[in-house]
């Protein structure tokens, strides 16, 4: 019997991934995290929001101070704008720039073809042994942020 720690195994894998997608999103001039970033603003406006920094940051599970320098770094590359949210002065609306559309098209290829590369041993990746790993890791992805939630409020 296996007794490594699921722990240890999901900090394996994570560590060893971003590396990966480090390693296809560099020559494109950017970072894992600057690609999910990028990924999840997409994701967001294709969805009607008007995103903000801190949902962003939300929806990234990253501090506000770090949501902040990594949209800094993507301004200074022309990939977004960042402008004071004319309803909420404490707001900061997000909005790709045609230059980071095209560079997300891009980086979302290149990540794509290495998910389908990292994940050939599971076979088909919407079959029974893809879903069900999907399956397992969104239970515990859920089950963090409850714990997470619980110590928030307690305080």
């Amino acid at each position: 019997m296996d007794r490594t720690t699921l722990g240890s195994l999901v900090w394996t894998l994570s560590t060893r991934w971003r590396t990966e997608v480090d390693r296809v999103t560099t020559p494109l001039g950017l970072t894992h995290a600057q690609y999910s970033a990028l990924l999840t603003l997409t994701s967001l406006t294709r969805r009607g929001a008007k995103p903000t920094q801190r949902a962003l940051a939300d929806k990234l599970s990253v501090s506000a101070i770090y949501a902040s320098k990594l949209l800094r770094a993507l301004e200074a590359q022309g990939l977004i704008t960042r402008l004071q949210n004319p309803e909420d002065s404490r707001s900061i609306l997000l909005s790709l720039t045609d230059e980071g559309q095209a560079k997300i098209i891009e980086a979302k290829a290149a990540v794509q073809a290495l998910d389908a590369e990292l994940t050939a041993p599971l076979g088909d990746p919407y079959g029974e042994d893809a879903q069900r790993l999907r399956i397992a890791l969104r239970s515990l992805i859920l089950h963090q942020a409850r714990r997470e939630a619980e110590r928030q409020k307690k305080g």
